[in-house]
């Protein structure tokens, strides 16, 4: 795997600093059933990865002594930890909202055949890894017969109620480009999204979230294989907006990783760039979510390097979707 690190870190980026936490992003490990070519965490089957129950405990109680309004599941496949429905119903229990950031094709797997039950049991927001409407690029980008399970994934998760107008079950789908480009404006495709897939199978859901491919991991090391890298890199900081800069999700979320070390996103997470050690400088090392509190980080710098472009680039990309 080639290391885009060195490269990024020499492309400079405006100084930024963390609002009041407000989401907790939670990753849960790196195993996952799919291998998709754009994944910044190089997840897959065999990656070994997995959070203790010792550290979910210290996050639950983070959680609980700082009065996070959300937590954001991910992965890998974050429903293949063996206590994912136990997190899900403490959380709800608590009062806390849940996302659960979904390949889809988990549910269809032996063994989380009733994960989604469990999913509108306690209420979790599903966002879901759908890349195009179109089984071929589906497939190009997920593997083989990803866009098929897909679908049938998404059907049951409708007949539950998710995506069903009034039912408080929100089901999102997730677009990213197939390769080194900018998405498409996120309003029209969605109307697009929406269109086809309710035209072909009856399918419906709440909103799409654009998201950018950060050139990280997978992606990057093959954007460096095919001599991308740079030009992609150019893309980006041209289409910089620096309105962006107040929306990036980086101000009001924490990423926790499977051992419990704490980073400003989960790119920065897989780049293995630790959140800023204390407020006043930008030296950094590796801080434990038992270590602090939500107070502890306000106002701390934000660790940046070239991939923030990819937040900022056009109409900005977050977990959330576009930002403008």
């Amino acid at each position: 795997m080639l290391d885009t690190l060195p490269l990024l870190q020499k492309i400079p980026f405006p100084a930024i600093k963390r609002k009041k936490l407000d989401i907790l992003q939670i990753n849960l490990g790196y195993r996952c059933n799919q291998q998709c070519l754009h994944c910044h965490v190089n997840a897959g089957p065999n990656r070994k990865e997995e959070m203790s129950s010792e550290i979910l405990l210290q996050i639950i109680n983070f959680v609980k002594e700082n009065h996070i309004r959300c937590v954001d599941l991910t992965g890998g496949a974050p429903e293949m930890h063996p206590d994912f429905i136990e997190l899900i119903k403490t959380f709800y229990e608590l009062g806390v909202a849940v996302i659960d950031r979904c390949n889809l094709t988990i549910l269809n797997e032996t063994g989380y055949e009733n994960t989604a039950e469990k999913l509108a049991e306690y209420k979790v927001e599903i966002v879901a890894s759908m890349p195009c409407y179109l089984e071929e690029n589906v497939d190009k980008q997920r593997g083989s017969g990803v866009f098929e399970s897909s679908i049938e994934a998404l059907l049951s998760l409708n007949k539950l109620g998710y995506g069903q107008q009034d039912s408080g079950l929100k089901l999102n789908l997730v677009y990213n480009p197939q390769g080194a480009s900018l998405s498409p404006g996120q309003i029209e495709l969605e109307h697009d999204y929406k269109k086809f897939l309710f035209n072909e199978f009856g399918i419906v859901f709440n909103q799409l979230f654009t998201m950018t491919n950060v050139p990280v991991n997978r992606f990057g090391s093959m954007l460096l294989s095919k001599k991308d890298f740079d030009p992609y890199m150019k893309l980006l900081q041209e289409a910089y907006q620096a309105e962006n800069l107040a929306s990036l999700m980086c101000r009001q979320q924490l990423s926790v990783d499977w051992q419990g070390y704490i980073y400003d996103c989960d790119f920065n997470q897989m780049l293995g760039l630790p959140i800023s050690s204390n407020r006043d400088n930008r030296q950094n090392h590796n801080l434990h979510i038992s270590q602090v509190s939500a107070e502890d980080l306000n106002s701390r710098d934000i660790i940046v390097a070239g991939h923030c472009y990819a937040c900022t680039a056009g109409q900005g990309s977050s977990c959330g979707g576009a930002l403008s």
